[in-house]
Formats: C-alpha cells, structure tokens, sequence
C-alpha cells in the first residue's frame, strides 16, 4: 500500500491527468445529486494534502534559509505581480465568465506547496530557502486572499470575506497546528533517526492521497459542463499557459541576475509553484454552484504546474550552470 502511494507521489505528472480523466467519466454516470455530495469530501481531502507536509516539516530548517534578499524577492513577485497578472489575463479572457475568472485569480494567490520544497530538492537547490517561502508564502497568500478577492473581483463576484477567512482558518492552518504538534510527539516517542528513516517518508505520500482526490472531485463537479462543451479546455488552457511561462520566464531571470545557482531554484518553485488544493477547496466550498467554473480552471492549472515544473527540473543545469560540489563534499558523499 505504502508502496504503491510513494511511487504514485513521484509519478504524479501522469496520476494527475488519470484522475482528472477518471474524474470526467465517474461525472458523466453519476446523477446531479450525488455529484453535489461529493462537494462534502473538498474540505477532508484538503486537511489530507496539507496536514502532512507540515508533519515532515523541519521547524529549524527555517533559520538556514531566512535570507532576506531571497525571501524578499519571493514576496514581490507573489504578492505584487503575478496575482495582477492573473487578474488582467482573466480579464482579457473571461471577461464575460467572471467565476473562471476568480479561478485564475484563485492560483495565483496561494503560493508554494509540498512540492516547493520536493521540485527544489530534485534540481539540487537551497531547501531552507525552499521552506521558509513555504512557510511564509502559504500563511500570507492564506491572510492575503480574501482581501485581492475582494479588492479585485469585488464588484462582479459575490465575496463572502469572513466565509473565506473560516475557510482559510479550517483548511490552512488547523492543520498548520495539528501538522506541528504531531511532529513533536512523533520525535518524542520514536526519535529523530526512526522518524526520518521509517515514518516520515509515509506522509507526503498521504498529501498526494488528497491532491488526487481533490482533483478527482472538481472534474465530477463540472464532468456535464465539459463534455457538452470540450472546446472549453482549451480555452481555459491558454490563459493558464501565459501566466506560468511570465512566472517561470520573470523568476528565473530575476535568478540569473541576483542570486547564486541553490538561491535561484529555490526562488523559481517559491514563486512558480502554487497551492492549488487549497486554491480548490475556497472556490468550491464557498462561492458554491458558481464556484465550480472557478474549480475547473484550478484544476487544469495541475496539469500545466507539474509538467512544467517536472520540465524545469531538466533544465536548471542549462539555465544557472551544474552544481559545483566540493571535493570534501563529494567524499562525504
């Protein structure tokens, strides 16, 4: 079982579009009621996906990457352009959808994830910087968000701002807290060496039990809506695309010009990489019925976010050169 949900979590840019693609066909059979139960299951399947990867996660790792520069530069671009950027292609191409609209909004403003730190491990970045933009990028983008909402979207999207806030305090950082707290036991009891080698490599397997069921759940909700209309994917797709090509393109030059080779991956997938479960779960549980049209744009920005994150992994030695290793450091090794 442990098994099967590891090698899952590394293939996840093949299990996300089998999910979507099962999601599809399981809305085509069911009836509309049952579709709307399913709704029940975003806010369980959204603590599932975040509670975890705050269990894995090493507190003290913070003070290694607390550099302002880097943390600094992250904020900018998460908090000061790419949601713009977001609001103004949703505009141009969902002027008269404005829930799809909010769905891409909705991506934009909730940045970092579990795979922040595991796509910036792969390419052999700076993981505690990697983990402090996590950090502090999920807890701002989560106080952030209904106030870009409303600011932005106000006017032709019925914002419940403290319905968000609850949302965001259930599905954010209830399992913040519960992530910490499970993590101190679990040291007191097994260790930090038991921990590391045993334990720990279970949980993001569980995330990723979340983010497929999320997945799952939002292409049920809209399964009629597309397949009476397919074109409709490739609309949404366009947008999408534009704004993760300016994110990669903006990072990774703001990369190259200011920061050294770990500094530069970390900030590419502290900007770039953004917590769509989280992003789901706000657009379905409280903008309702309407909310879905906003689910599916989500849940297509999975598809482009771990292909192309997948693809950048690739490309990070061409990009800021091959990691130098000490030879200390290769002996170590």
């Amino acid at each position: 079982m442990w098994k099967l949900l590891v090698r899952i979590n590394k293939n996840l840019v093949y299990a996300i579009p089998t999910l979507m693609i099962a999601g599809l066909l399981f809305g085509t059979i069911i009836d509309r009621s049952q579709a709307a139960f399913m709704k029940v299951l975003i806010v369980p399947l959204t603590f599932l996906m975040v509670y975890p990867m705050m269990v894995t996660l090493n507190i003290k790792h913070l003070r290694q990457g607390l550099q302002p520069g880097i943390q600094g530069s992250a904020l900018f671009i998460n908090f000061a352009i790419i949601p713009f950027a977001a609001y103004y292609l949703g505009r141009l191409f969902f002027g008269d959808q404005p829930y799809m609209a909010l769905g891409l909004l909705l991506a934009s403003l909730l940045p970092t994830s579990g795979m922040t730190i595991s796509w910036t491990g792969f390419a052999r970045g700076n993981m505690g910087a990697a983990i402090n933009m996590t950090v502090i990028g999920l807890t701002l983008g989560s106080l952030a968000t209904p106030f870009y909402v409303s600011w932005l979207l106000g006017a032709v999207v019925e914002v419940d701002f403290f319905q968000v806030m609850q949302q965001i305090a259930i599905i954010v950082f209830l399992p913040m807290g519960l992530g910490f707290v499970t993590r101190q036991w679990l040291l007191k009891r097994y260790g930090m060496s038991e921990f590391k080698q045993r334990i720990a490599p279970r949980f993001p397997a569980l995330s990723t039990v979340g983010v497929l069921g999320i997945v799952f759940v939002a292409m049920s909700l809209k399964a009629d809506t597309i397949v009476a209309n397919p074109a409709r994917l490739l609309m949404i797709f366009v947008p999408l695309l534009v704004l993760y090509l300016f994110n990669f393109t903006l990072s990774t030059l703001a990369g190259r010009f200011f920061f050294s080779r770990g500094d530069s991956i970390a900030l590419v997938y502290g900007t770039v990489m953004r917590n769509l479960s989280i992003a789901l779960a706000i657009a379905i549980n409280v903008f309702g019925e309407a909310g879905a049209n906003a689910a599916l744009v989500i849940a297509l920005a999975y598809i482009v976010q771990v292909q192309s994150a997948a693809w950048y992994v690739r490309m990070t030695d061409t990009l800021f050169g091959a990691l130098v290793v000490s030879p200390g450091e290769e002996a170590a090794g």
